[in-house]
């Protein structure tokens, strides 16, 4: 535990954080401002190397095992510069949402859980930052109440599975809500996209064009396995408004809304 607070600690503190108190908030540099902090592009394209480089050592050990070479597009790991977006604005949003509510974030995941699912290796940020920001994406499923299951909250959801390859695209919202269930990973993960979305509002975030819209890095499990996917919060204008805001509504069943250890799977 000792060691996990040191490296959470070392996480926030290599985030490339920059101030603004001498440049606009459209530099080409800056991959996201969120609040009076910036991202830098560098920051991003430094985890996104880190990530392919450390992903690339290992795939060529493990086929020097096999005997086999290794292709260019099996030495890529799927992470996107995206991703990274993604998970830092998250993180940082996430951390101002759970301080607001006065709520503290137990030190329980470490990257070393979440590599054999995540498919990149415990040694890079990257990982270091996905076990921070599960570890507070399970007090925010909790503090959250659910979200209202719409058929714009399950679409977006199922859109956003699909887009990931892990449900076949096309189903309708019928199908959809048949292979959902009670739906309660989509209440908590439409609850969780409305409530970063407001505190992009509050403080007042922008994006680079270049990286889109932003999503939570969300995960499922879906019984055999942990499905990773991005449910879009923020686009380029700003907060996007047309997700469901958290009402109080119970949600049980499967898959589990509550956020266990990654080798179960979580939803969000």
């Amino acid at each position: 535990m000792r060691a996990r607070r040191v490296i959470a600690a070392a996480s926030v503190a290599a985030l490339g954080v920059l101030s603004l108190a001498a440049c606009g908030r459209s530099a080409p540099d800056v991959a996201a401002y969120v609040g009076d902090t910036a991202y830098s592009v560098d920051r991003v394209d430094a985890i996104y190397a880190d990530v392919q480089a450390k992903y690339g050592d290992v795939v060529r050990q493990e086929a020097v095992r096999a005997g086999a070479t290794p292709s260019p597009e099996q030495l890529r790991s799927a992470v996107t510069r995206q991703d990274v977006v993604d998970l830092l604005v998250s993180l940082d949003l996430g951390k101002r949402v759970v301080a607001a509510k006065n709520v503290q974030v137990p030190d329980e995941i470490t990257p070393q859980q979440l590599e054999q699912n995540l498919r990149v290796p415990a040694t890079t940020e990257y990982a270091k930052l996905w076990g921070e920001w599960v570890d507070l994406l399970q007090v925010l499923n909790q503090q959250l109440p659910p979200a209202d299951l719409s058929d714009d909250s399950l679409m977006a959801v199922y859109g956003a599975l699909a887009k990931a390859g892990a449900i076949n695209a096309g189903m309708s919202v019928a199908d959809v809500r048949q292979a959902f269930g009670d739906g309660g990973f989509v209440r908590a993960a439409t609850a969780l996209g409305a409530a970063l979305g407001e505190e992009a509002g509050r403080v007042d975030v922008s994006i680079n064009p270049r990286f889109r819209a932003v999503g939570v890095p969300s995960l499922v499990s879906t019984g055999e396995s942990v499905v990773f996917y991005s449910l879009p919060y923020i686009n380029e204008d700003g907060p996007v408004t047309d997700i469901s805001t958290p009402e109080s509504v119970p949600s049980t069943g499967s898959p589990s809304a509550e956020g266990p250890a990654p080798d179960q799977g979580t939803a969000s």
